[in-house]
């Protein structure tokens, strides 16, 4: 495991962030503004945010330093900001989350406020402080808003109270299976979770949406995953952490039935292979290797629909891992 010196506290960003931004030629310029919407505190817009969300994205760190990420969902209200520097989380123990191995007093955290029916969302990263097992406040570390690219709009309901779990046990599983290999295939969204980690002793957790067409995803027939990165806003926080540290959790919902596909493994950045060229709106290309799975059905009261014409304009603009196939084949032919 990579463990980058201590922080530099004049820059906004760690070391591996700072690698990919001066790749795409932007360090100076982000620079400047990650001093300008990286914030040590929430904003009022935030702060009443977060309290009319229905889930939250989170992600943590096990005591095997596997990230995970996963969805909680509560009744709005679960979350509170009382100040500008604590967000309040009202979650009971779930042990069937793996993520819950990392929510412990003083643990890092990444959390991902969104809606999917508006394409609002901000990210948030700090630190646990927990009194209890009905919930635990975060100490805000950075905060800051995210454009609302490559999200697809779903409007959503609860199916049932929100604190009666599922009645199927998970599944903890050694490799994917045809149907997890089809979720993945199909899927237009999922979340990843990734961490950096300091000389001091200090972890910065992050979790960020990942949108694309179905098929955006491609698994390989050893279970590797390739997802493309399209433009975005130039932070690289999940993809600097990977260079930084190579440790990931995915987390993949099926928003029809509520189930979750977790995934925790190895990932790396790709920067020179044909592969980015033939696939349409991708800059770059990152590789993830799962090493532990869980499936977890029904683990969500929630379900959502697609909105008619609710994809993002700018996926519209990206493609497919068989178009890009057909390109290079076109290429090589």
């Amino acid at each position: 495991m990579s463990v980058l010196n201590t922080i530099d506290q004049a820059s906004p960003w760690h070391p591996g962030e700072r690698v990919l931004q001066d790749q795409a030629g932007v360090a100076g310029r982000m620079e400047e503004l990650g001093r300008r919407v990286l914030r040590d505190h929430l904003i009022d817009q935030h702060r009443a945010f977060y309290p009319q969300l229905p889930f939250i994205v989170l992600g943590t760190v096990d005591g095997e330093g596997d990230a995970w990420a996963t969805i909680r969902a509560a009744n709005p209200g679960f979350l509170q900001s009382p100040d500008p520097h604590t967000l309040n989380v009202r979650l009971g123990w779930e042990p069937e989350d793996p993520a819950q191995a990392g929510l412990g007093d003083g643990a890092a955290i990444g959390m991902l406020g969104i809606e999917l029916h508006t394409r609002r969302r901000n990210r948030l990263n700090g630190t646990i402080r927990r009194s209890g097992p009905e919930g635990f406040d975060v100490d805000v570390g950075q905060s800051y808003g995210n454009c609302p690219k490559y999200i697809q709009l779903r409007d959503f309901h609860f199916v049932r109270d929100p604190s009666a779990g599922s009645v199927t046990a998970p599944a903890i599983l050694k490799t994917l299976d045809t149907g997890d290999r089809q979720m993945i295939a199909s899927a237009d969204t999922f979340f990843v979770a990734t961490y950096a980690e300091f000389e001091n002793g200090e972890r910065q957790a992050d979790v960020s949406h990942r949108g694309g067409k179905p098929g955006f995803v491609r698994v390989g027939d050893d279970g590797v995953l390739t997802i493309p990165d399209f433009a975005g806003n130039l932070f690289f926080n999940t993809l600097g952490n990977i260079l930084a540290n190579g440790r990931a959790g995915l987390v993949f919902a099926d928003f029809d039935t509520g189930d979750l596909l977790q995934l925790s493994g190895d990932a790396h950045v790709v920067v020179d292979t044909p592969e980015i060229a033939a696939f349409e709106g991708a800059e770059r290309l990152w590789r993830f290797t799962p090493r532990r799975i869980i499936r977890r059905p029904d683990a969500l009261p929630l379900r959502w629909a697609s909105q008619m014409d609710g994809q993002s304009p700018s996926l519209r603009m990206t493609g497919s891992w068989g178009e890009a196939e057909r390109r290079l084949s076109e290429s090589t032919a």
